[in-house]
């Protein structure tokens, strides 16, 4: 690949070493190019920028080039074709000799590759989408509209709304990926989006600009729509036709899969620390209440074992609402904890609080345990304590201590901010 083609100038982009990889090009590409696509070194700003990441796209990588020419001749409008390219084959002469500009970023990853690409767009309208053929850039026009007139901050194709061809999808994609990370999508950060993690976008360098992204893999794709709920920008959908690709494909389903669901639930803290805390420390209690109550559930009742469960569920409880305040503090998530009760405790808890809260239980769990075992010392070592009581103790024992060195800890954090 030729290294060239980057350089400090206006867009990042070497227009020297373009202009002469382009004269060095074939000499058949037709005079419809140049009406439409842009060089890096025209005068003229485009109307839209369209990005495509490659890596190894010699296949699929000119039709997909005429797809998006086709796509700007019927609108009337001049672009640029920014192809951000990793491949080892002939992906990157293929789309000069097209019409593109060729950019090679300097570090892996499918969203660095768009970020890389994103920092040299001229227009401020930007598409994106994949060039193995899948996505048909002859249905631009129905995004950009969005966009353009002012209708949306984001414009996305739906694959699940529109058709997928036989063979472009795999069925576990098709009915349970792809519809599940939507749903966990839409859940945690207030988006209403049928395909979250379509490829084909278009939006306005605003709306790039707002959402701060900083991902480099493939969770890129899902990071945007996140940004989006967070940042209130307005997303529109168009059904869209999906096509099966054109070359090898590069894709984990397991890996990137993972990758995304690892993503979503560490930038909302909120669903992965606070509602299940918030859940098991209610259900202890709750059960922690049946036990002592002599409570009975049909022909079931509470007993020790009840009371061992209840106990552990109040720890895990206490702990994940811990985390969910670590995470809110400490970090900077996309949808950081808004619930109530971590905010009021992020607002008002202090060490000084927080260790007398924690001496306090220590210590009521602590002259209860030394009365305990006075009075099986004064027995003759004959009258244990009752066992419910040994349990509960043993929980405000560990509670206490939690909290003591919970309390330490986000101190330290909170001084090291």
């Amino acid at each position: 690949m030729e290294t060239g083609a980057q350089s400090p100038d206006k867009g990042g982009i070497d227009k020297d070493a373009t202009a002469a990889a382009s004269s060095k090009t074939n000499k058949t590409v037709t005079a419809t190019y140049s009406d439409v696509l842009l060089p890096a070194n025209s005068e003229s700003t485009p109307a839209v920028s369209i990005v495509l990441p490659t890596l190894n796209e010699e296949d699929g990588i000119a039709e997909c080039i005429n797809r998006i020419v086709a796509a700007l001749e019927s609108m009337g409008i001049q672009g640029e074709i920014i192809i951000s390219d990793s491949s080892t084959d002939r992906t990157p002469e293929i789309a000069r000799a097209k019409g593109a500009i060729v950019v090679e970023p300097d570090q892996p990853g499918y969203g660095y590759a768009y970020q890389y690409a994103f920092d040299r767009c001229r227009s401020e309208y930007i598409a994106m989408g994949d060039a193995d053929t899948t996505y048909d850039f002859k249905e631009l026009p129905k995004l950009y509209s969005h966009v353009a007139n002012g209708d949306a901050d984001i414009a996305m194709g739906s694959r699940l709304e529109g058709e997928i061809k036989p063979g472009a999808m795999p069925n576990l994609h098709q009915y349970v990926g792809n519809p599940l990370l939507t749903a966990f999508l839409n859940a945690f950060y207030d988006t209403d989006v049928t395909d979250a993690h379509s490829g084909m976008r278009v939006m306005t360098r605003d709306a790039l600009e707002e959402m701060e992204l900083t991902t480099t893999g493939m969770e890129f794709a899902s990071e945007m729509i996140m940004e989006a709920g967070a940042s209130d920008l307005t997303i529109a959908e168009e059904p869209i036709t999906y096509h099966e690709r054109t070359g090898e494909a590069t894709l984990d389903s397991f890996r990137d899969g993972w990758r995304h669901v690892r993503f979503m639930l560490e930038n909302a803290p909120g669903y992965l620390f606070t509602g299940p805390g918030l859940a098991f420390l209610v259900f202890g209690v709750v059960i922690i209440g049946g036990v002592f109550s002599s409570a009975t559930l049909g022909p079931a009742g509470f007993g020790l074992h009840s009371l061992i469960a209840g106990s552990l569920c109040v720890v895990i409880g206490f702990q994940a609402l811990t985390l969910g305040i670590f995470a809110k503090i400490s970090g900077d998530p996309v949808r950081s904890p808004a619930d109530p009760l971590t905010t009021f405790l992020v607002d008002h808890l202090s060490l000084e609080y927080s260790l007398a809260a924690g001496i306090g239980i220590l210590g009521l769990g602590i002259a209860y345990a030394v009365a305990m075992v006075g009075r099986w010392i004064s027995s003759g070592f004959q009258r244990l304590p009752l066992l419910q009581f040994d349990i509960l103790v043993m929980m405000a024992i560990v509670v206490g201590l939690l909290v003591i060195f919970n309390a330490f800890f986000l101190s330290i954090v909170v001084s090291q901010r």
